[in-house]
């Protein structure tokens, strides 16, 4: 596992301009919803939706808003995701990046953004239905829905790009690939907290309003697209010849 993060840093280091694009697409896809008037507060550099707020607080013209921001939101974050994993697998294969890598472009981030709806709607109507019935423990009920689902989502845009699976085949590999390397997505969870947490105690001196917005832009910009790489990583690593 040691080669992987050492992998990660390299590509980071290595491809400062391309990462630096794709964080530009990264502070859209979280600012988006942030200024949208979906209920959200920040907190790790990361927003989170409150819930009740959802079915009591909203108009109709707030939901068309919301739904139009989301699905911006969500092509943004999957343009930034497929970026930077061609930025790995082009780096592996030591091709250069042509003609051919750009019109395949549209296909790699329609089927990201197609896995990132998937994702986000089935999410949202799992909390729909249970705050319907179960009102105040929707939250958790949800949570656990999103555990469920993340081995067949986590590793998907990875496999779309690198692998060029089709969304159905992309979600099975991504299920296959944790269940046999458990390891990655526990290294990968321990390394997103130390770099969240370290980001959000160096920040939180600013004030609650402030450093919300502050850690998202510089968590969009340095932390995130690192572990977007590691992620990528780890998924290439699965081809014993591209190691190293």
């Amino acid at each position: 596992m040691a080669n992987v993060l050492r992998n990660a840093f390299e590509t980071y280091s290595g491809h400062l301009e391309l990462i630096a694009f794709s964080a530009i697409s990264l502070v859209l896809a979280f600012l988006i919803p942030a200024i949208s008037p979906f209920p959200t507060f920040l907190d790790l550099g990361s927003e989170f939706v409150r819930t009740a707020s959802v079915f009591s607080n909203l108009t109709a013209v707030d939901l068309v808003i919301i739904i139009v921001s989301t699905m911006f939101s969500i092509l943004f974050l999957s343009f930034a995701i497929v970026m930077v994993n061609i930025t790995i697998k082009y780096r592996k294969t030591r091709v250069k990046i042509g003609s051919e890598v750009i019109r395949a472009l549209e296909k790699y981030t329609g089927n990201v953004f197609i896995i990132l709806f998937l994702f986000t709607f089935i999410l949202m109507a799992v909390d729909i239905v249970s705050y319907s019935f179960v009102g105040s423990t929707a939250g958790l009920i949800t949570a656990i829905a999103g555990l469920l689902l993340t081995p067949f989502f986590f590793y998907a845009p990875s496999s779309i790009v690198i692998d060029e699976k089709k969304v159905r085949h992309a979600l099975g590999a991504s299920f296959s690939f944790i269940s046999k390397r458990f390891g990655y997505l526990l290294l990968w969870l321990i390394v997103a907290i130390a770099f969240l947490t370290a980001s959000d105690l160096l920040f939180m001196p600013l004030g609650p309003q402030l450093s919300g917005y502050v850690l998202l832009f510089v968590d969009s910009i340095l932390i995130l697209p690192f572990l977007l790489i590691l992620q990528g990583e780890m998924y290439i690593n699965r081809y014993d010849m591209l190691r190293g």
